[in-house]
């Protein structure tokens, strides 16, 4: 123990020094999956944006951790860990999901350590629950020592008294953070954060090469919870390591654990800034034909004595250019020297891109006399966003390599008109769309299996009749999968809105996931307004009406939404159950300057409850997502049950990150450690905020530079 001591004492003793300045980024994450040694954490951070995904296994107890670096000081993690037997006296094993926050207080300098605040299992069961105060430094660049003091689970070996016990004497005691069993799980347990004894820890890394990493530690984690039930012994409070970074990101560890459990662990961090696939895919913008060339082109040469050229043939050949650029034409007119084309985007995730393309294609087309461009975006025939630009700008900024924001400079972006100028001229509407083809169905770490699936056919459908009327449906066929597979009966005393899930699976065969018709206009301007009614998801049908301001050079919208819902048969047919419920909120979205985007959704939830939901989102320029959200409303936490409240993360990749070719089509996974129906909100289709942002003027603006390509 002496030994301990000594090594405790010289590790603090090299952080307070004059040492190396490394402000370097973390070299290896712990079996916790976030910055860290072994087991133990360090000051340490990521790059700012890093996602770090990690699964570590020892003996009977796997790890499995997402970690995303929020902040530059901040970072924030997701576990869903597997303990064998843990639960022995009821025969179960425990599937735990829990949270990490870690702030760093002080980044390193030549003049001190990095030192760093962390809460770890702060809002699961308490199994992992503790609190940290550490320090790390460099004493050459390629050997770091870290120092730190623990509370709860890190202060289990060498445990004295809580020095916070000279500010308030309460800090003194400790509660378990399980005591109040599964009932009390997912509560912010603040009266116990950095309460009871507390005991040091500390270990060194050595960097051998650029990849490579030897570590050791003094734990002080004496594993009680598993040691108790004989899940695992602790013969040493040394933990020794080594990890291997690959050049692709992923970092491959062992470890010998408490004298007596091998671990291996696997992690893979990337920067959702950097695409998996390269982009340029996709075919190039067409380049800029000579205004010669296109004076000359068949279609604007008059025909006989007509003075102009023919429309017909102008719009036959606009349609077929832009549909070769993944662009639907919707409404075109010409007056004096301005053209005016309303588009809907189909294949680009930046709207600007779409613009682009559109404005090319029309210079490559159209008559020399048409000068003035106006594009107006839209969405299932919506009208959003009107973009006015010089066609001579086209020409003079092609070679710029500056063009794009000098373009954008020049050019008026503005709020749309409430009617698609042109729509009956090309005989846009009416239109049927569909598809049929496989999908796809997860549910990740719910509380009794990590991974849910149903893999099945789908028939998707959509009839347009007219602009902003849209008659739509679904169709899906399970084939293969588990999610009805769950044997835990919903024991919510609350109207059972979202706890039943698994009997809309285990109870249908060929399910209508959604049938509604919806109408959308533009009541005024800077005005979008929505009525749907019908089978609005699988679980509800109903009527929804909604309303958004949002002018178009904001970053601040407003919403209201008001729905009568009726809870659907579990067979997924067309019959209700006697559950009815009027639901509504009222919204505040805000994006930031920088990555950042808030939501605040207040009003009555499908349960009766009324609260208020608060989603932050990071936001990437290329559509990579990652955020959290967190419910709180009138139902209690024992009402709630297990989780105490709603809440979770959310990550969403666009398609054209993983393949490098253009498309708007996400792939998005919401996690939540429990679905209750507590919380819970209709889930309506195209919601307005959603549908028209990213045709807006900031978000525009931020997209800029994908105008040329």
């Amino acid at each position: 123990m002496r030994v301990h001591a000594y090594l405790m004492i010289g590790c603090l003793g090299a952080l307070s020094g004059q040492l190396v300045a490394m402000q370097a980024p973390a070299q290896t994450l712990s079996t916790y999956g976030t910055p860290g040694l072994i087991d133990i954490p360090t000051a340490e951070v990521l790059p700012d944006g890093t996602l770090a995904l990690t699964t570590s296994n020892f003996k009977d107890t796997s790890r499995n951790t997402l970690t995303f670096q929020l902040l530059p000081s901040v970072y924030g993690s997701f576990r869903y860990s597997y303990l064998r037997d843990f639960d022995a006296g009821v025969g179960l094993s425990r599937y735990d999901r829990s949270f990490d926050v870690h702030f760093q207080l002080r980044r390193e300098t030549p003049a001190g350590p990095a030192i760093a605040l962390g809460l770890r299992d702060f809002g699961g069961t308490g199994v992992y629950a503790s609190e940290y105060l550490v320090a790390t430094k460099h004493l050459t660049p390629n050997v770091s020592v870290t120092g730190g003091i623990g509370w709860g689970r890190l202060a289990g070996r060498g445990g004295q008294r809580n020095p916070l016990t000279v500010v308030d004497g309460r800090f003194d005691t400790r509660a378990d953070s399980n005591a109040g069993g599964i009932s009390t799980t997912g509560q912010l347990d603040f009266g116990n954060w950095f309460r009871g004894d507390a005991a040091l820890f500390g270990g060194l890394r050595w960097n051998v090469t650029p990849q490579w990493s030897v570590m050791a530690e003094y734990s002080s984690d004496t594993y009680t919870a598993e040691t108790q039930r004989g899940l695992t012994d602790v013969d040493s409070p040394i933990n020794i390591g080594t990890s291997y970074r690959f050049d692709n990101g992923v970092t491959l560890g062992g470890s010998y654990i408490n004298g007596s459990a091998l671990a291996v662990q696997l992690s893979y961090a990337f920067d959702p800034r950097r695409a998996a696939s390269p982009a340029g895919h996709g075919a190039a913008a067409p380049a800029l034909k000579p205004a010669e060339q296109v004076a000359l082109s068949s279609w604007n040469l008059a025909q006989g004595n007509n003075a102009t050229p023919e429309p017909a043939r102008l719009y036959d050949v606009l349609n077929t250019q832009l549909a070769a650029e993944g662009i639907r034409l919707i409404g075109f007119e010409r007056e004096g020297s301005r053209a005016r084309i309303t588009v809907e985007n189909l294949r680009y995730g930046a709207a600007a891109q779409a613009v682009g393309r559109t404005t090319r294609v029309m210079a490559n087309t159209l008559p020399q006399q048409l000068q003035q461009f106006e594009v107006t975006l839209a969405e299932n025939g919506l009208p959003t966003t009107r973009i006015k630009s010089q066609r001579s700008d086209l020409y003079e900024l092609e070679d710029d390599l500056d063009g794009a924001w000098r373009g954008l400079a020049r050019a008026q972006v503005e709020d749309a008109p409430a009617v698609i100028p042109g729509a009956k001229n090309i005989n846009a509407f009416p239109r049927l769309t569909y598809r049929f083809g496989p999908y796809t169905q997860l549910s990740f770490f719910d509380p009794d299996e990590p991974l849910r699936y149903e893999v099945g056919a789908e028939l998707k459908a959509a009839y347009q009749p007219t602009t902003g009327l849209t008659i739509a449906g679904q169709l899906r066929q399970p084939v293969v999968g588990n999610l009805d597979a769950t044997a835990r009966p919903s024991n919510s005393v609350l109207p059972k809105v979202r706890s039943d899930w698994a009997r809309y699976a285990s109870e249908s065969d060929l399910r209508l996931s959604h049938l509604t018709a919806e109408y959308a206009w533009r009541p005024r301007e800077d005005l979008f307004a929505r009525v749907t009614a019908g089978y609005l998801e699988q679980m509800f049908g109903g009527v929804s009406a909604e309303l958004l301001w949002f002018p178009v050079g904001n970053s601040l919208a407003l919403g209201a939404e008001l729905n009568y819902a009726r809870q659907r048969d579990f067979d997924g047919q067309f019959g209700f159950q006697d559950y009815d419920v009027v639901t509504g909120h009222a919204s505040v979205y805000y994006k930031t300057r920088g990555d950042y985007h808030f939501q605040v959704d207040m009003g009555r939830y499908l349960a009766g409850d009324w609260g208020t939901t608060v989603t932050v989102d990071r936001e990437f320029n290329n559509g990579f997502k990652v955020g959290a959200f967190a419910t709180l409303t009138d139902v209690s936490y024992e009402e709630f049950g297990e989780g105490s409240f709603d809440k979770g993360i959310r990550v969403e990749v666009p398609l054209s990150w993983l393949t490098g070719t253009p498309s708007r089509r996400n792939i998005t996974q919401v996690i939540r450690p429990v679905l209750r129906d507590g919380g819970a909100r209709l889930n309506v289709q195209n919601r307005l905020y959603e549908k028209v942002r990213d045709n807006r003027g900031r978000a525009l603006a931020a997209q800029w530079g994908r105008y040329a390509r």
